[in-house]
């Protein structure tokens, strides 16, 4: 059986005795046994050391336990043999019978081309690992692992992932670990690839301070036969900021060069826009949070009754429906993009809300008065970063907390998610988003801001005079639209009622049954 490689290099988390051999992030990438797999990471940190640590045992293993041969692609003569020499130390630390590196060379057809190699032989299992500092043309009739380092800078990295795939259809793995050379590389578009779900994959990310965090430094005074500090620790961290120096974001921070453009190009937003799709859009004044609240209410209900029910009433009953919501309150504006799920499996816009100036609980009576009325209504999402937690909270005390999820945006969400909506917006999954400048102009507000696909944090827009800001707020709304619709919601349990015997049975049982909250709870939003 082929040994786990975390039995090997963790040690126990009390402290004692000696540190161990990977750091976490190094742990989790060994750890995960995805057939694809890529990481995107800082120079330095030591994943070509970990990834040695694997190639060694898939490649000591017996074919019954998942052994077989490792191929290794560098992009020099230099790195190659760092990486085999690790392999050997590795095979050492494991206690597995191992020839010495050998060299030779592969030949290649195409100009008489012979591309040097390194070699180890695992004689018990009958595998090896074979290493080059070049992608052969050959490639493509072998079998096992191949491991892709500094994948970005791979002379035909398009060509090696197309080679690279028919690993995979016999059991093999691929491998792909690199630091990015630009936002157009190849390397970045197959994660982005990844992460849109365009291909099936896991992606990994280290940057330099998270490797920092996770030991990477008392690793290094550890071979330099040093004594760790802090303040060692932060100088060493300035020095390889102010070596980098502007090439810093790309190298350390993991952050594709070029990258502070638009996020999504106007000619693909304008493309999935609708002059058919509605927008209804409500502004209060100030003076209206003040005044009683059965005034409001009654004012807010004529209003969705007169703005909202002419449309809620043309929704498809065959579709399931959805919403996302961008909140705001005073100088941002409230956003809902109600989306309904098509017979033909594409999302599409169906209604646009915005609310400006609208206090909180007309707030929650308008979305309450939308949802009830949306067929087959499955999902709710809901920004609730600050003010937003109230009608988040209200919302799923209504509905559920299955069918409404309080979102929290955060760096790793955009990072994970934003990629899946411009992919829906590019393949036309997602489409009739209304056609207004207002709201071409908030999605057009997404940027890519230190390799995270979200918007930026000054107001984008001025409309309506200096107090209303748009800051995007569409983009948002249509975003979570998205993602609301694409989430796993359980179906809802019911029990049928028993059919009535007679009219007098229904009579007898609505004059002895008494009053419960559920008959308020489900009366239509702003009648209670």
């Amino acid at each position: 059986m082929r040994t786990d490689p975390l039995q090997l290099v963790k040690l126990p988390v009390d402290g004692d005795g000696p540190p161990p051999a990977l750091l976490p992030y190094q742990q989790r990438w060994v750890a995960d046994d995805s057939p694809f797999k890529l990481h995107e990471k800082s120079r330095r940190i030591g994943m070509t050391w970990a990834e040695a640590s694997d190639d060694v045992l898939i490649a000591a293993s017996a074919k019954r336990a998942g052994g077989q041969n490792v191929y290794y692609l560098g992009t020099d003569k230099e790195m190659t043999e760092e990486y085999i020499e690790a392999c050997a130390m590795w095979a050492r630390a494991f206690n597995h019978a191992a020839s010495a590196i050998e060299t030779g060379f592969w030949e290649e057809d195409k100009e008489d081309r012979h591309i040097q190699t390194f070699s180890i032989r695992f004689p018990a299992s009958g595998h090896k690992i074979l290493a080059m500092a070049s992608v052969p043309s050959k490639l493509r009739g072998r079998q096992g692992v191949l491991v892709g380092d500094e994948a970005a800078f791979q002379r035909d990295l398009k060509g090696l992932i197309k080679a690279a795939m028919a690993f995979l259809l016999w059991g093999g793995k691929v491998r792909l670990l690199s630091t990015h050379d630009g936002v157009d590389n190849a390397f970045n578009e197959l994660i982005q690839d990844v992460r849109a779900g365009k291909r099936k994959g896991v992606v990994h990310r280290t940057t330099f301070q998270e490797a920092v965090e996770q030991g990477l430094y008392q690793r290094v005074c550890m071979r330099r036969g040093i004594p760790w500090t802090q303040a060692g620790q932060d100088a060493w961290v300035a020095d390889a900021y102010s070596f980098y120096a502007e090439d810093a974001a790309e190298e350390l921070d993991v952050v594709p060069s070029q990258s502070g453009g638009a996020f999504l190009p106007m000619s693909l937003i304008e493309a999935r826009m609708s002059p058919d799709t509605p927008i209804v859009r409500g502004k209060w004044t100030h003076e209206f949070a003040l005044l009683p609240k059965a005034q409001r209410e009654a004012e807010v209900l004529a209003w969705c009754e007169e703005q909202l029910l002419p449309h809620l009433e043309k929704l498809d009953e065959r579709d399931a429906h959805g919403v996302g919501e961008d909140f705001g309150r005073v100088a941002d504006l409230s956003v809902l993009c109600v989306a309904a799920e098509t017979r033909d499996l594409v999302r599409r816009c169906r209604l646009w809300v915005e609310l400006s100036n609208c206090p909180f609980e007309q707030q929650r009576q308008i979305y309450f008065y939308l949802c009830d009325r949306l067929p087959r209504f499955r999902s709710g999402v809901l920004d609730a970063t600050g003010n937003g937690a109230y009608l988040a909270e209200v919302a799923m005390q209504r509905y559920g907390i299955g069918r409404i999820e309080p979102l929290h945006l955060s760096e790793p969400f955009y990072t994970e998610q934003m990629p899946r909506f411009k992919a829906a917006l590019q393949d036309g999954t997602f489409d009739d988003l209304p056609r207004d400048r207002e709201v071409r102009d908030d999605l057009r507000a997404l940027r890519v801001i230190k390799g995270v696909p979200k918007l930026p944090s000054a107001p984008t827009q001025v409309a309506d005079g200096p107090k209303l800001r748009r800051h995007g707020d569409g983009a948002i709304a249509a975003f979570l639209a998205d993602y609301a619709m694409r989430r796993e919601v359980a179906p809802i349990e019911w029990t049928a009622v028993p059919a009535k015997v007679s009219r007098w049975d229904q009579v007898e049982r609505d004059h002895d049954r008494p009053a419960h909250d559920d008959d308020i709870a489900l009366q239509p939003a702003g009648a209670w």
